[in-house]
């Protein structure tokens, strides 16, 4: 494995968090690319969501929504779930704050149930900016800038060293939303956040939402 280079911008702060949801206008900033709104999550529904995951299906949503009726198609996607209107209620909130922010008139939503990582390779995204947030199971981890050589991203990664330390590895808790700054950003090429869905234990369940440009 190649010695580790460490990213020589030390320049780029990268992270912002705060439990206020003001904390997201930070992603305007060109030295941040990632920053955390420390919600959490009402107890009664994560304990819903994961009743649900394990006694009944999974819950699988690809959709491109208005702010103006994302609560209404939300419910009447997720009519099998038991906290269906509280479930839509949090997640419509999600879809007018990130259009608000990104000035769109719509976005794409995932929501997804995963038994496994879904991307458990170390990566940034071709998007310009991605709305993440777990509402059961282990949140997403990502790299600070300053700990990480980005030659080990790619083609070519496996003669790299990545990272030097586990202890380097960065996790967002249950609840987190985050915004990731991705490659396609305006002037943040070559410096998308580097992150990767985490482990999930054999049994366990983890139910992601994102949320992307769509227009």
């Amino acid at each position: 494995m190649g010695a580790l280079a460490i990213l020589e911008d030390t320049s780029l702060v990268q992270l912002s968090e705060s439990l206020l949801p003001d904390v997201l206008t930070d992603i305007y900033l060109d030295e941040k690319n990632i920053v955390i709104w420390q919600r959490s999550l009402a107890p009664d529904l994560v304990s819903a969501l994961q009743q649900h995951l394990r006694e009944k299906s999974s819950i699988k949503l690809s959709l491109t929504l208005s702010p103006d009726d994302a609560a209404e198609v939300l419910e009447n996607q997720l009519s099998q779930v038991s906290c269906s209107t509280e479930l839509a209620s949090a997640l419509a909130e999600l879809v007018e704050m990130f259009c608000c922010l990104f000035d769109l008139e719509r976005a794409g939503l995932r929501l997804t149930t995963l038994e496994k990582a879904m991307c458990p390779k170390f990566h940034v995204d071709k998007v310009p900016c991605r709305l993440v947030t777990t509402l059961t199971g282990p949140g997403t981890q990502w790299l600070p800038n300053d700990l990480l050589s980005r030659d080990g991203l790619g083609a070519g990664a496996a003669h790299f060293t990545l990272y030097e330390d586990d202890r380097d590895i960065q996790q967002m808790t249950l609840g987190d939303v985050a915004l990731l700054k991705g490659e396609r950003w305006i002037g943040n090429e070559n410096r998308g956040i580097v992150h990767r869905s985490p482990p999930v234990d054999s049994g366990d369940r983890r139910l992601l939402l994102t949320l992307d440009f769509a227009d």
